[in-house]
């Protein structure tokens, strides 16, 4: 299997730069077949970044990624509460730099229609756009988005790909949640290795609109890859999920860059 990455930190992992913590990712990430890594946020984020902290954690990544530029791809981390300073970092890292995605947290909710400008932006470019959601048993965080938060914004872009992190945790109800939004797809990292999972998002969503990722430094490679390997579905759609759908939504801006993938 070719495998991509699509939820990979620098936090969590070991190393004092973030040139070391993303050789340390990728020395992991060979001993299980991973062949690249998408990689966003710095090396020590807040869920309510000031504007300064944003551009701290994207130079991280930078250098990061500047260091290993044919194993990683870079998200620029935005704010739906810094919308200027938002857009500004999405030029200069993504129109202007190497960065190929965009990675929202939890500052706002993603439904705020304050965030319209970045994802149109977003789209122009052709840059993967990664929203955080999730659904917790206790009270979300301030700002933590939902899926169903997802959904009202996906209403709003129809015709722009979003993808669903983590499902909403609870796999279960995000997969019911986004299922009829045919321009979301759900990334399968970091909720613990169900069995099951893979199997439903399959049933309901269709293969070609899920995506494997870890949330590694926070989460195992080996567990995460495992909800892939162990499920009960086809090579042809094992191979979909770790690779051919997130590749197939880079592939507009990789050319556009000319990165070969």
């Amino acid at each position: 299997m070719h495998i991509w990455d699509l939820h990979c930190h620098l936090s969590g992992v070991t190393g004092l730069t973030p040139e070391e913590r993303l050789s340390q990712l990728l020395r992991h990430a060979d001993r299980v077949g991973i062949e690249r890594l998408c990689v966003y946020m710095g090396m020590k984020w807040s869920q309510d970044p000031s504007p300064d902290d944003l551009v701290k954690q994207n130079d991280e990544v930078l250098r990061a990624i500047a260091k290993h530029p044919d194993r990683a791809f870079g998200f620029v981390y935005l704010s739906a509460k810094h919308i200027e300073r938002s857009l500004a970092e999405l030029e200069r890292c993504v129109a202007h730099g190497p960065m190929v995605g965009v990675k929202l947290w939890v500052a706002r909710h993603c439904d705020t229609p304050e965030i319209d400008p970045v994802i149109a932006r977003a789209a122009e470019l052709k840059a993967v756009i990664f929203q955080h959601t999730w659904f917790k048993t206790g009270p979300n965080y301030p700002g933590e988005s939902t899926p169903d938060d997802l959904v009202t914004l996906a209403k709003r872009h129809p015709h722009v790909p979003i993808i669903c992190g983590h499902t909403g945790g609870n796999w279960e109800l995000g997969i019911r949640a986004i299922r009829s939004q045919k321009n979301l797809f759900a990334d399968l990292a970091g909720s613990d290795p169900t069995a099951g999972y893979t199997e439903m998002a399959v049933r309901d969503l269709g293969a070609d609109r899920i995506i494997y990722g870890s949330d590694c430094g926070g989460r195992s490679f080996a567990s995460q890859l495992g909800k892939v390997h162990g499920a009960d579905i086809s090579d042809a759609d094992k191979q979909k999920i770790f690779r051919d759908n997130l590749r197939g939504l880079m592939l507009p801006i990789l050319k556009q860059k000319g990165i070969q993938a």
